[in-house]
């Protein structure tokens, strides 16, 4: 097995620790990045970076400089860059209207433009070196959008988009993109749950008040009944880097609640997809 120099992203906690961990163990070049390595993450990052074939990079992914010195770092150490890991993200709940325009910004920032940023900043070395991977963590809620997650699925669905056209751009390239939409999974990311700035509206949605405790309390069925594990993240991850260029999925479904829903969802769309870029003349884009 070829060993590969891979950028995770949010990789203090919950999937991106795990993947981190993953990734590393089976020897390839790992760069963990965790915001405020300093501060309040700084036992998280000293112990990452303890781990063999891990660096623990300090970066803020919504400051350009900050992304472009660690691609920076990565490409004058090792020369190359092999795989990305878009994880990084932020959740949200709560009535869409109570999210405000700075809120939703926030979102955007986070979970759609970081990804592309580092995205830009990666592709020119691999289209360089005709190889590359690019995987980006998306969510179930990335092919619906659920009552009181619409803000999220917003940021999520922009996610997808930008993941599927590039899919298609890339792959004559030698670049793979591809997508893993995660279900519910009890991690650090679901108990940091952020919520709208304009709590003023939320008693005009009065008569749909309790459908958010109907929500927690099916989810927490699912869990007593499925018994998510994190690290089937992580293992998709891996699974996707072992897996020769050209042959690796546009969307990979980690959900054993309602994953099999996600997956005919995705099915049903594939095909209709393939009709369209037919008619654009285009389907040589689809082998």
């Amino acid at each position: 097995m070829n060993k590969k120099v891979v950028l995770i992203t949010g990789t203090n906690s919950g999937f991106g620790w795990l993947t981190a961990n993953s990734v590393a163990a089976l020897g390839h070049k790992v760069y963990a990045t965790i915001r405020d390595t300093q501060g309040k993450n700084a036992d998280k990052a000293k112990a990452l970076a303890q781990v063999e074939n891990v660096t623990v990079l300090d970066v803020s992914l919504t400051d350009e400089t900050s992304v472009k010195n660690a691609i920076d770092t990565i490409i004058a150490t090792e020369g190359r860059i092999d795989v990305l890991v878009n994880n990084a993200g932020i959740a949200t709940f709560g009535v869409a209207e109570s999210f405000t325009t700075d809120d939703v910004e926030q979102i955007l920032a986070i979970n759609a433009i970081a990804p592309w940023r580092l995205m830009k900043l990666a592709l020119p070395f691999m289209r360089n070196q005709s190889e590359g991977l690019i995987i980006n963590i998306s969510s179930g809620w990335g092919r619906f959008a659920a009552p009181f997650s619409a803000v999220y699925g917003a940021s999520k669905f922009a996610l997808e988009g930008l993941s599927e056209g590039l899919h298609y751009e890339l792959r004559p390239l030698g670049v793979d993109v591809a997508i893993i939409q995660p279900g519910a999974f009890p991690t650090e990311m679901s108990q940091k749950v952020q919520v709208g700035s304009d709590p003023s509206v939320v008693d005009e949605y009065k008569a749909i008040a309790d459908v958010p405790n109907k929500m927690f309390a099916a989810i927490s069925q699912m869990f007593e009944t499925t018994n998510p594990n994190p690290q089937d993240v992580a293992d998709a991850v891996v699974k996707l880097i072992n897996l020769p260029k050209g042959q690796r999925p546009l969307r990979t479904v980690v959900d054993p609640s309602t994953g099999e829903i996600v997956k005919r969802a995705n099915e049903a769309v594939n095909v209709e997809y393939a009709k369209v870029l037919t008619a654009f003349g285009i389907e040589e884009l689809l082998d």
